[in-house]
């Protein structure tokens, strides 16, 4: 999955993609680049973001989402937590529902089930603005696996099919660098809980804390990879990247040594 981020305050981009044509021309070049899926936002969820209104998140989306969806094959996300912006983004070309509040807005989760769409349910604890004050958990591997299973079953309740439902930990969101690690750490237990694992750790200032360097999160490559190979170690289903062709070719590598060393296609 390829970040697509059409907003002026995203953590590693924000700005970058100033008009629909450049955020449509990364797009396509991030399909170049060999994503599958490309998730679009209008809304930065970064710590200590402000949000923006549907007004506002509609208008950065929708013209990237209408004109991107008859130039390419790839499936496309919309990035957001509001049911009015899903509902338009899904009516204009996107696949896959992306909600980092995983359907808590009143309506979310039947909205989801009357658009048909595939949704991605992630663990979050508090709110953008506040997430990394101070989180605080007991046990944060149990925690949101417990979270993303009960959120799994309301929305199932209310009327989204079982296999249209992806879940994604959360990492940075509400986490201190233990919590993501501890996450990482136990992404076959997250697995287990039977849904397709979306990861998203690209560029995340937990590397900085851990690795030298990674002041910039364009500094942050090498420290994605390796939180993107873990997750495939453990059977996760997609990784959320900003670097997608250099994630493509470690992913790749990865797999030609698992397979004993052939690389696919040879």
């Amino acid at each position: 999955m390829g970040v697509v981020n059409v907003t002026p305050d995203s953590f590693s981009d924000g700005g970058r993609l100033d008009s629909a044509e450049a955020a449509v021309a990364h797009a396509l070049a991030l399909e170049a680049e060999g994503a599958d899926i490309l998730d679009i936002g209008g809304e930065s969820t970064r710590p200590g973001a402000e949000p923006v209104s549907a007004e506002d998140e509609l208008r950065r989306v929708l013209p990237v989402l209408k004109a991107l969806r008859p130039l390419t094959p790839a499936r496309l996300s919309i990035d957001t937590c509001k049911p009015e912006v899903a509902r338009a983004a899904i009516l204009a070309g996107a696949d896959i529902w992306n909600d980092v509040t995983a359907l808590r807005a009143p309506g979310a989760a039947e909205m989801a089930a009357s658009l048909g769409c595939e949704v991605v349910l992630m663990h979050m604890q508090g709110e953008p603005r506040t997430m990394q004050a101070a989180p605080h958990y007991e046990d944060v591997l149990a925690e949101v696996c417990e979270y993303l299973s009960h959120r799994a079953e309301r929305v199932m309740a209310a009327g989204v099919d079982r296999d249209r439902i992806w879940i994604d930990p959360g990492i940075g969101f509400g986490k201190t660098l233990a919590h993501n690690l501890a996450l990482l750490a136990g992404l076959e237990r997250i697995v287990a809980l039977g849904f397709p694992v979306l990861l998203g750790a690209s560029r995340k200032r937990f590397i900085q804390a851990i690795g030298p360097g990674g002041a910039d999160p364009g500094e942050r490559l090498g420290g994605s990879l390796a939180a993107a190979l873990a997750g495939a170690r453990a059977g996760i289903a997609a990784v959320r990247v900003h670097d997608v062709a250099a994630t493509v070719q470690a992913l790749a590598v990865q797999a030609a040594i698992e397979s004993g060393g052939v690389s696919p296609g040879r």
